[in-house]
């Protein structure tokens, strides 16, 4: 990955912080973006933090604008922010609630996606990572505003893949199971945590993606569920 330059949205969430370090790790310079990133988040020269709400086209379209006119180039995008609300079932889901699952799960990705991609195609081998949920393919009760948010940015992914194929452009989504971070131990203490996925499984496999080795995978559903399948 040296000399790759990689837009990670979310850096300093629980999956984001692994999937930073992993790309410093394999030589990439590194652009970690978030409400509160800093600096001091990553000890690497390679690391530049970028505090930046992707909430909207215009403001994703600066940030990126931004990025590009700084490092000349953008090679990759593992776009790891989303959020989960759940525990009511569909008939009694209130409308802020699926407003926020849409906002969050689905909308920033829309927003990243129309700012990156036009840089992205100008690489050539642009790379575009995205994580979605287990319950994008699985849905269950009372988690119905998630999923339908979850498996809405699978079809956005795929979408791109088939539509940018043509610039050497990749898009893939990885479907995680529950994930070993220290919100999801704290929201569900009595888990046997052994059968969670670890963040660094996922952030291997992203960079393994974003490689030379991972072009020829574009537009795949990637399941990973550790050991509770």
């Amino acid at each position: 990955m040296q000399g790759k330059v990689v837009l990670v949205t979310g850096a300093n969430g629980g999956l984001g912080m692994h999937v930073t370090q992993a790309f410093l790790d394999a030589g990439a310079t590194v652009i970690g973006t978030s409400r509160r990133i800093q600096q001091s988040d990553f000890n690497s020269p390679r690391f530049t933090a970028v505090p930046a709400e992707i909430s909207s086209h215009e403001a994703a379209k600066v940030h990126v604008d931004q990025v590009v006119a700084r490092f000349g180039r953008l090679d990759v995008l593992a776009h790891t922010v989303g959020g989960f609300a759940g525990g009511q079932s569909i008939a009694d889901s209130d409308d802020e609630t699926f407003q926020q699952m849409l906002d969050l799960n689905l909308n920033s990705v829309f927003h990243i996606l129309r700012a990156t991609i036009p840089a992205l195609r100008q690489t050539g081998n642009g790379r575009i990572i995205a994580i979605g949920s287990r319950a994008a393919l699985e849905p269950g009760t009372g988690i119905g505003a998630y999923s339908a948010s979850k498996a809405a940015m699978v079809s956005l992914i795929r979408t791109v893949a088939l539509e940018n194929k043509d610039a050497g452009l990749t898009a893939n989504v990885i479907l995680p199971g529950t994930m070993d971070t220290p919100a999801n131990r704290k929201s569900i203490p009595n888990a046997d945590f052994s059968k969670w996925v670890r963040p660094s499984a996922v952030a291997s496999l992203i960079t393994w993606l974003a490689s030379d080795a991972g072009k020829d995978i574009n537009g795949a559903v990637i399941p990973v569920y550790g050991s509770d399948v």
